[in-house]
C-alpha cells in the first residue's frame, strides 16, 4: 500500500497485479510505503475504509481517492499457482510443487482449503462490507500502462516499473470441467473485472 499525502492518493496493493514493481518504482515519491509484513502490504479497502481512511482524511482535512488494479481472475489464479512453485518454499505447505493446475484449482475450490490454496478473492480484497465496490478507481492489470498513465499524470512524475517478484513460468492450462466450474466459482470476480474492461469503474 502506498499512501502520497500531497496528492491525497492511496494505492492498494491488490494481490498478483504487480504491486511489488510499483512499490519499487514509487516508494520515493509516497509518504508512507507499506511494504510488510503482507498482511499490512495488501490492507484491503474494507479495512482501509474502515481504520485507515478516517485518520487520513481527519488529518488532512481532505478525502483520499482509492485506486487499484484487478487481473483477469483465471489468469490471476495461475500467477499464484506458478508463484507457489518456486523453488525456494519448496517442501513447504505452500508449495503447490509436483501440483497440476487442475488439481490446484479444484483446492482452491475446497472447503476447507489446505495451506497452499488459501489466496482470498480479489472481489473481497476491492469490496467493502455491504458488497459494494472500496475504491474510486479500479485498472485492468492486462492494460497496466493505461494506470501507469494515470499515476504519471496524477503524481507528475515518470513511471518506469523493474521486473520484479515475477512467478516462474509454469504451465495453467485446465480441463474444460474444472475450467466451467471455476467460472461459476469466481463469478463474483469474473463479473467486477467485466464492469473494470467495460470502464464502468474507472
Amino acid at each position: 500500500m502506498l499512501i502520497f499525502w500531497q496528492q491525497r492518493l492511496v494505492l492498494l496493493a491488490t494481490p498478483k497485479t504487480g504491486s511489488t514493481a510499483l512499490s519499487v518504482a514509487l516508494e520515493p515519491l509516497a509518504a508512507i510505503a507499506v511494504q510488510r509484513p503482507p498482511a499490512l502490504k495488501h490492507t484491503t479497502a474494507q479495512r482501509f475504509r474502515r481504520f485507515l481512511a478516517p485518520y487520513l482524511e481527519t488529518a488532512s482535512g481532505e478525502r483520499f481517492d482509492v485506486v487499484a488494479l484487478m487481473r483477469e481472475p483465471l489468469d490471476w489464479l495461475g500467477s499464484w499457482y506458478r508463484f507457489r512453485q518456486r523453488d525456494d518454499i519448496a517442501g513447504s505447505a505452500n508449495s503447490t510443487e509436483g501440483l497440476s493446475f487442475d488439481a490446484f484449482a479444484g483446492a482452491y475450490m475446497s472447503r476447507p482449503q489446505p495451506a497452499y490454496a488459501q489466496l482470498g478473492a480479489q472481489a473481497r480484497f476491492l469490496s467493502l462490507a455491504d458488497g459494494s465496490l472500496g475504491v474510486d478507481k479500479l485498472f485492468c492489470y492486462e492494460d497496466i500502462g493505461r494506470f501507469v498513465s494515470f499515476l504519471e499524470e496524477r503524481l507528475d512524475f515518470e513511471i518506469v516499473l523493474p521486473r520484479v517478484n515475477v512467478s516462474p513460468k509454469g504451465v495453467t492450462t485446465l480441463s474444460a470441467p474444472l475450467r466451467t466450474r471455476l467460472q461459476m466459482h469466481l463469478a463474483e470476480d469474473l463479473a467486477l473485472y467485466q464492469r473494470v474492461k467495460a470502464g464502468e469503474t474507472a
